[in-house]
């Protein structure tokens, strides 16, 4: 996109829209990774952030910075700088004509339709860009606090939010409504920088809100709130014109809105990141449509390189992956803190090649420079040191690993699921003596790094890792109390063998997405492999009253069991299996033997219900 030839005149908030251009420019840079640039030329065109889209744009950039970052001076800055926006684009709303306008506005948190019809363009512009920064700012005093009652307390400001763009769609209805009674069909009157904002802020609302578990949705509908996850894909995808079959969106760049570029990246956001959680409305080839062509838009763009690695990753193609997330670091060095998010991609990438060496050194530079798991960064370097063995590495290993607990952080008032793991399983080295069995392929399983693996890498390099540990468990097969000092023998038994059914399942089994290599064929029968995966898994839930800690094994069996069954179109396994896990229950043998939650409870049950919603829609 070029520069705008002119430069916004004096500013008046009736001339606030005369800055659409300049804003559009500002993110055009942002978005091709010209992130420095993008702040300069916002900077220079209102220095004293007086006018309201040039304002709030920066104040944005400012935020997307200090969550890349976490540091705190960086989430204190970007407060600052969100605030000012907050009140900017408030003092840009129409004021309440009465004093019962006031009071209906104060309880719905937002004005009412016919208020919405007399207002200006500018002024329902600025309802918009109002709703972006009580977002903004919700969530940036909710990371800067990490406590759950600032969670709670930013509640107030997320409902203002979905309020606010609920009743802006609600207005375009209204008016497309009265348009199509006219033969017309759309309201004219309604730019498209307007009907872009309100598609990205009621399509993201929906999106969100049919993303929440069962007791938010509960709550959120004695407010009247309803998620509807196709509405929410329907109004993103409208912004560009993009339908299921479309390889190129019926908009244009000349055509489109301002925030336009966002549906897109709410659109792979939902397809490509959520789809490892969530599988209804999933649909990698619209991702793949919009990712393309977005790339030729915006061939530096680090956002939509990163995508594009973690979509051939999905793909069960890691070496292409990393040719991805090593080009999103070496198009840009303005802001570092975008490098971690591909390290950390790197990093898992490397892992799935079984190329310890190589995620090492990316866990290393983590470990060293990135502040937003320093508890994850240091177990991941801890368990490839592990891997690769030698007396040097392993004491490396110990020094990181008696240092993991203490880095566990909360967010929201809650532990991370993947920081409790890791720190339970540091505590678990040391209480053994320095010693874990198998903690990288474990690592793997956990951020789906087996199921993202090339068979050749299951079969050659992760199998017979396994397989070494079983030969070693079944010489004290006799004798139990010989192993390890004794207590370990049936955690350990259950561990090799729930890694050897993974490792067998994904070799029957890819998943649905993988693109497999021809060469892959390792002459052995599906049903062979198949039999040994249930064996394995079988193995595992006949002895889980035996296991003392590591009780996740059992539910993890019980989800993989069922995707199994799923694959042979054993309904009624499936069915058995998935819904054991998303109930809840405690399925120990003693529900006592287990102090809170098992490692992972919560993505695994998410997962599983998932899995139950993508088999068996109209029944969830």
């Amino acid at each position: 996109m070029q520069r705008p030839s002119s430069r916004p005149g004096t500013y008046t908030q009736e001339s606030a829209l005369d800055d659409l251009p300049a804003i559009k420019y500002a993110m055009s840079l942002f978005l091709n990774s010209d992130m420095v640039e993008a702040e300069q030329y916002c900077d220079e065109l209102d220095p004293n952030k007086e006018r309201l889209y040039i304002t709030v744009g920066y104040s944005l950039i400012q935020c997307l910075k200090a969550f890349m970052s976490y540091e705190d001076k960086d989430l204190d800055e970007a407060s600052i700088h969100v605030q000012h926006g907050n009140q900017l684009a408030a003092r840009h709303r129409a004021p309440p004509a009465t004093i019962v306008s006031q009071v209906t506005n104060f309880v719905r948190g937002a004005p009412s339709l016919e208020a919405i019809k007399a207002m200006t363009a500018t002024q329902r512009h600025a309802e918009l860009l109002y709703a972006e920064m009580t977002f903004a700012k919700a969530m940036l005093a909710t990371a800067r606090t990490g406590s759950w009652l600032a969670f709670v307390r930013e509640a107030a400001r997320f409902r203002v939010m979905i309020n606010l763009y609920l009743q802006l769609g609600r207005y375009v209805d209204l008016m497309d409504a009265e348009a199509a009674a006219r033969g017309e069909a759309e309201d004219r009157s309604i730019d498209r920088d307007f009907r872009s904002g309100v598609e990205l802020g009621v399509g993201a609302s929906n999106l969100i809100l049919s993303l929440m578990p069962k007791t938010v949705i509960t709550v959120a509908e004695l407010f009247g709130y309803q998620g509807n996850r196709m509405v929410g894909l329907s109004l993103l995808m409208k912004s560009g014109g993009w339908t299921p079959t479309s390889s190129e969106p019926a908009v244009s760049i000349e055509e489109e809105g301002l925030r336009r570029p966002l549906c897109d990246i709410g659109l792979l956001a939902f397809h490509v990141i959520l789809s490892d959680f969530v599988f209804q409305g999933v649909d990698l080839a619209i991702a793949r449509n919009i990712l393309q062509w977005n790339l030729r838009r915006y061939p530096k763009g680090v956002f939509f390189l990163f995508v594009e690695g973690r979509l051939r990753l999905q793909c069960a193609q890691p070496a292409l992956a990393l040719e991805s997330h090593h080009k999103a670091i070496a198009v840009q060095s303005q802001y570092r803190n975008f490098h971690y998010v591909s390290l950390w991609e790197i990093a898992f990438c490397n892992m799935s090649l079984w190329e310890m060496s190589a995620s090492l050194d990316a866990w290393r530079i983590l470990r060293e420079e990135a502040t937003w798991s320093r508890a994850c960064y240091s177990y991941g370097a801890a368990v490839c040191l592990l891997e690769l063995g030698a007396p040097e590495n392993v004491r490396e290993a110990k020094q990181l690993l008696d240092g993991v607990p203490g880095l566990v952080q909360k967010l929201a008032g809650k532990s991370i699921p993947a920081e409790k793991f890791v720190s339970r399983k540091a505590r678990q080295f040391k209480a053994q003596g320095g010693r874990l069995l198998l903690p990288a392929l474990e690592f793997c399983y956990m951020f789906m790094s087996i199921e993202q693996a090339p068979r050749a890498v299951v079969r050659y390099k992760m199998l017979p890792e396994v397989e070494s540990a079983l030969v070693n468990l079944k010489a004290h097969e006799s004798d139990p109390a010989s192993y390890e000092g004794g207590q370990r023998y049936w955690d350990d038994f259950c561990l090799a063998h729930f890694l050897e059914g993974v490792c067998l399942r994904y070799m029957a089994y890819p998943d649905a997405n993988a693109i497999l290599d021809p060469r892959d064929d390792f002459n052995i029968p599906r049903n062979t492999l198949t039999i040994r995966a249930m064996d394995a898994f079988n193995k595992v839930l006949s002895n889980s009253a035996r296991i003392r800690l590591d009780h996740y094994l059992i539910y993890h069996t019980h989800y993989e069991l069922g995707r199994l069954f799923a694959r042979v179109g054993n309904e009624k396994k499936t069915r058995e299996h998935l819904e054991l896990v998303v109930s809840q229950k405690p399925l120990e043998a003693s529900p006592k033997v287990r102090k809170g939650k098992y490692s992972m409870q919560t993505v695994l049950v998410v997962r599983a219900a998932a899995e139950l919603e993508k088999l068996y829609p109209k029944q969830s």
